[in-house]
Parts: C-alpha cells; structure tokens; sequence
C-alpha cells in the first residue's frame, strides 16, 4: 500500500515536471532529440531524484525507528529489547533504497513517454 502511494506521488511529481519543462522539450525535440532520448532523460532525472530520497527516506526512517521505539516501550513500561531497535540491516536498508529508485522510474515511465509523443508544434504552440 505504501508502495503503491509513492508510485502515485511520483507520477504526479514526473507529470508536473513534464508539463513544466514542455517548452524546453519541445526545443531539445526541434534540435535534433528523438523521443526515446526525451524518456530517458526524464526517467534518469527521476531516478536520480529517486536516489536521493531513497537514501533520506531510509537514513530518516531509521532514524526515527530509533528514537520512536524506545519511547513507546517506556510509555508500555516495558524494557527495550534489542530485536525491537535491529530491524534493519544493511542489506535491508541498500534495498530499501533501491525501492525509492525502481518506484521513481516505474511512475516516471508514463508520463515521460506522453512528453516524448508530443508534437513539436503543438509544444511551441501553447507556449
């Protein structure tokens, strides 16, 4: 469920970022670049973008597991346990962040390929 929101904030980001960046595009188009090459750039972008906050999202995530467990064990009046505060390990986390990636260029691939299809003309048109 969580995955499926991210991937919906995602593509809204990636379609804002399109129509935002529709005059631009148009011109990269009218120079000489192929849609295909209008896709991956966009869908690089998000990766990156991706990247970036798989790796926050995950150093704040833990963080925050960090400080919130041992609060509510106190609140419980129970002791901390270590297996409550390990739950994440390394290789947990790396692919915790590369879910912020695959999730960026899943909701990045639409709307990327809507801008690519677009007309020139009818980009520079509404501009």
């Amino acid at each position: 469920m969580l995955g499926a929101v991210a991937a919906l904030g995602v593509f809204n980001t990636v379609v804002l970022n399109a129509r935002e960046r529709r005059r631009d595009l148009g011109m990269l188009k009218s120079i000489g670049m192929t849609p295909r090459q209008v896709t991956v750039m966009l869908v690089t972008s998000m990766g990156a973008l991706g990247l970036v906050g798989g790796l926050i999202g995950v150093a704040l995530g833990i963080l925050a597991h960090r400080v919130v467990a041992p609060a509510m064990m106190r609140a419980a009046q129970s002791d901390v346990f270590g297996f409550v505060l390990d739950v994440y390990r390394a290789p947990m986390a790396a692919l915790l962040a590369l879910a912020g990636i695959a999730i960026a260029v899943a909701g990045a691939l639409i709307p990327a390929r809507g801008a690519a299809r677009t007309p020139i003309a009818a980009v520079l048109r509404s501009e």
